[in-house]
């Protein structure tokens, strides 16, 4: 079984497959280096863009095209979704896809050209265009690896990264992480402006009181 591993330039996920040729059987391993594409990532954390990730596909040639099965390991950095801080990991993805044959594609273009000389509103010839939306094929002897492998990656990243998984967070009151704030950080609990004046009074009220009294036991004994 062949197989080839090369350190590829930015941008190349795309893959020659005159080597594997079209006999029904043939395999074809292949081992790269592969610069990531751009805007993999979700709004907290992603791959970024040109980071190298390993990549490894098996080609095989089957009767109506080329079935491409890959894994890749891709590195990650974004920030925390529970304290915000920045934190580093990495993903392992693994997809499969059928890429057909381009003539394929032409002779169903080509019959559906003369269907719809036909009838230009058929339902199930309108439902074939649809379907074929969803598939990807080969552009002569090259296969595009890019739109799968970008699919793999965006799916498998998290919605919520956390740096450790017993984040405790932010503190509600002052945004400070409580991992480092420690177990006895705590806020005094806040006035209700509506009392903030009469609570004022009150105290002026009691200095005022332990003012007289202090005067009245100096009096005393004196």
């Amino acid at each position: 079984m062949p197989s080839t591993r090369t350190h590829a330039p930015r941008g190349a996920l795309v893959f020659d497959m005159r080597q594997l040729g079209r006999q029904a059987g043939s395999a074809l391993t292949q081992t790269r280096i592969v610069p990531a594409p751009d805007d993999l990532r979700l709004e907290l954390i992603g791959v970024p863009a040109g980071a190298d990730v390993p990549l490894e596909v098996r080609f095989e040639a089957v009767s109506e095209g080329v079935l491409a099965t890959g894994t890749a390991i891709a590195p990650l950095a974004g920030e925390c979704a529970r304290c915000l801080a920045p934190l580093t990991s990495s993903v392992t993805v693994g997809f499969q896809e059928l890429y057909l044959y381009a003539e394929g594609r032409h002779d169903k273009h080509d019959k559906h050209d003369k269907h719809e000389k036909h009838d230009r509103y058929d339902n199930h010839d309108e439902q074939e265009e649809q379907d074929a939306e969803g598939l990807y094929h080969l552009d002569g002897d090259l296969l595009d690896l890019e739109p799968a492998f970008r699919d793999a990656v965006v799916l498998a990243l998290p919605m919520s990264p956390l740096c450790r998984e017993d984040c405790p967070g932010l503190c509600a009151e002052c945004g400070v992480p409580l991992a480092d704030a420690g177990p006895g950080h705590r806020h005094d609990a806040a006035v209700d402006p509506r009392w903030a004046a009469l609570q004022q009074l009150s105290e002026q009220g009691d200095d005022e009181h332990q003012d007289r009294r202090t005067g009245a036991i100096d009096l005393q004994e004196g």
